[in-house]
């Protein structure tokens, strides 16, 4: 997983013109009976401390591709999505029929919200990132995915949002979708399947780990320089960390990222490359900064995408048994 710099573009629809629009009254994080709720309702509280409660557990979901991608890998298929890109355009969705899914948002902060209102969800579910090393959240700003507190706070008016923080290990944060999933009336049995997936994944990437193949996560464009991902800071690259994998510490005290400029990036070697598919250059696109092609991973060939990889059994362990794959056949070039 990986938490791209935002791009943030203003909004133009009113709450009320889109609430209009879409024929919709807007959502409720209280039900209208609270014995309700009690009796057979819908309750669960994330991780800002905040409770929804409504009166039958949701049938609706919708909210950012990031978290909606994993829970329809537990079973709970979504009715929109919004995200840095198009769904149709996300690893995350390969393989999914998106005929049903109504995208409403294809860069980030940019949510069509007469088209969500439209699609009638019952909750909206979103991450939240901490904003520093510790895991500090701050509900003063925006959640991720949106681009101001106002788009928030309109977004809300049409259903409950819901945020699972995406802090410390990928381990932990999957075992937090798990419980949204299951009370949103995920599949146990897919449950049970993907957690065996899993870990055998993860034994995997531990045995290639052993090898010591140092590795470099990159989000690099020909304007902005050379972002170099933090391990402990990534929820992802700190679980493939932690089950052995020997990511460079390229220092720094920025949270999630180090810059540098491209004159620099030689300063910086590693046996392997990731490169993120969310906007960065590619491998071909990077050869035309020269210092780039001085890097032994660059001239071994050594380079392999940093997929967006949600926080579920299922996209983890099909990523970490590709990781594995490239680890077992890299060279110590370094």
């Amino acid at each position: 997983m990986h938490r791209m710099p935002r791009r943030l573009v203003g909004a133009s629809l009113t709450l009320a013109a889109v609430l209009a629009a879409a024929g919709c009254s807007g959502g409720t994080a209280e039900p209208a009976d609270g014995a309700a709720a009690a009796e057979g309702g819908w309750e669960f509280t994330d991780d800002l401390g905040n409770t929804v409660e409504l009166d039958a557990p949701p049938e609706r979901v919708a909210g950012l591709n990031d978290l909606v991608a994993s829970l329809w890998n537990y079973g709970v298929e979504p009715v929109a999505s919004f995200g840095q890109t198009s769904a149709a355009d996300d690893v995350a969705f390969e393989g999914r029929d998106l005929g049903d899914l109504e995208i409403v948002g294809e860069s980030y902060g940019q949510i069509d919200l007469e088209r969500l209102a439209a699609a009638d969800p019952d909750v909206i579910v979103t991450s939240v990132y901490p904003t520093d090393s510790s895991g500090t959240l701050d509900a003063s700003q925006p959640l991720y995915g949106f681009e101001s507190l106002q788009q928030q706070e309109q977004v809300a008016q049409i259903a409950p949002i819901v945020a699972i923080a995406y802090r410390g290990s990928a381990a932990d944060v999957i075992e937090r979708t798990v419980g949204l999933a299951e009370s949103l009336g995920a599949d146990s049995e897919l449950i049970a399947s993907a957690r065996e997936d899993y870990e055998a994944a993860a034994a995997e990437l531990s045995a290639a780990g052993e090898r010591g193949i140092t590795v470099l996560p990159v989000y690099a464009t020909a304007s902005d320089g050379w972002w170099m991902g933090k391990a402990a800071d990534d929820p992802s690259l700190r679980l493939y960390s932690d089950l052995g994998v020997d990511f460079v510490d390229p220092g720094g005290d920025g949270y999630f990222w180090e810059t540098v400029s491209w004159e620099q990036v030689p300063q910086y070697p590693s046996d392997v490359i990731l490169y993120s598919l969310r906007g960065g250059e590619t491998p071909e696109q990077m050869r035309a900064q020269p210092t780039y092609t001085l890097l032994p991973a660059v001239q071994a060939g050594q380079e392999y995408p940093w997929k967006y990889i949600g926080m579920d059994h299922v996209a983890q362990a099909a990523y970490m048994s590709e990781l594995a794959g490239w680890l077992e056949e890299a060279q110590k070039v370094t």
